[in-house]
């Protein structure tokens, strides 16, 4: 199964999005869940004009989603270098450098748009990157992420608490970490706060990790190029701390995500069950008159 896949990551990437294209309209035509999810997040999102505005953006959408699965052969599975030679060019790379050369850790917040598997393998190649794992049940695949993932000098940490020492420890010792700032926090440790129309239960993972270190915090986003051009990395720095508060800076976190999301709709995972309640969360009502 591996030399198949391998095998697959050499095609060109032209190639490979044309056809994650096709695997797109599959999965979206496909039984279940999952065309409906994406429908019901991008109309509801305020990103588009209803009616012929949403749906030009959720056909252009789902080709998106299906390069997204794709392009994971090749990040994952081609040779280090020729993986950091898909990134064509960086807009604000620099900002990252000037916080590195005095002495701050780095928070590299990664929203789940384009291309983020490759953010980390190019932090890796110039700085010590640390980023929290959770395996999946199939050894296949967690085979495939870990070989994928853990090369330059990225180290895998566990979604547990002593994932976030080994974060913490990380930042305080200036290296980089990766946090995704709109997932789905998991029950206490999290806050509900609106995203894209909605109540969205958000990190306050990184805040906190912020405010023990001093470390500066980016936003950052692979945007896939078309054709199968590679990749163009943009860094978007925090002008300000995030707030002590833990809902105020769970909205500075969501407005960010929102403003990257509207900057390249069709790229943004519209799949993703964002606004889910985790089973042991309180609804958000109930956060509001607490």
């Amino acid at each position: 199964m591996m030399f198949l896949l391998k095998l697959l990551a050499r095609l060109p990437l032209p190639l490979l999005h044309g056809a994650g294209i096709v695997l797109g309209w599959l999965l979206y035509w496909s039984p279940g869940r999952y065309s409906a999810r994406v429908r019901n997040n991008l109309f509801s999102s305020g990103i588009c004009t209803p009616g012929r505005g949403c749906r030009r953006l959720l056909r252009k959408s789902i080709g998106e989603a299906g390069k997204a699965m794709i392009e994971l052969l090749p990040v994952w599975l081609r040779p280090y270098q020729k993986v950091l030679k898909l990134i064509k060019r960086t807009s604000g790379w620099e900002h990252i450098d000037a916080a590195r050369a005095d002495g701050k850790g780095i928070i590299l917040l990664s929203p789940h748009i384009g291309c983020f598997e490759i953010i980390s393998l190019y932090c890796a190649a110039r700085h010590p990157f640390t980023a929290m794992y959770k395996p999946p049940r199939q050894p296949v695949l967690d085979a495939l992420m870990l070989a994928g993932r853990q090369r330059g000098q990225a180290t895998l940490v566990p979604s547990d608490l002593s994932g976030v020492r080994a974060q913490l420890a990380a930042l305080k010792r200036h290296e980089a970490i990766g946090i995704l700032p709109d997932q789905v926090a998991t029950g206490g440790d999290g806050v509900w706060a609106p995203f894209l129309g909605r109540p969205a239960y958000t990190p306050t993972l990184a805040a906190s990790l912020q405010r023990k270190t001093g470390a500066a915090a980016f936003f950052i986003a692979a945007e896939r190029l078309s054709w199968g051009r590679g990749y163009h990395l943009h860094v978007f720095p925090l002008d300000e701390a995030l707030p002590a508060d833990k809902t105020a800076a769970a909205v500075q976190l969501n407005q960010a995500v929102e403003a990257i999301v509207r900057r390249f709709p069709t790229q943004y995972m519209w799949s993703y069950n964002r606004h889910k309640r985790p089973g042991d969360v309180a609804p958000p009502d109930a956060q509001e008159h607490a």
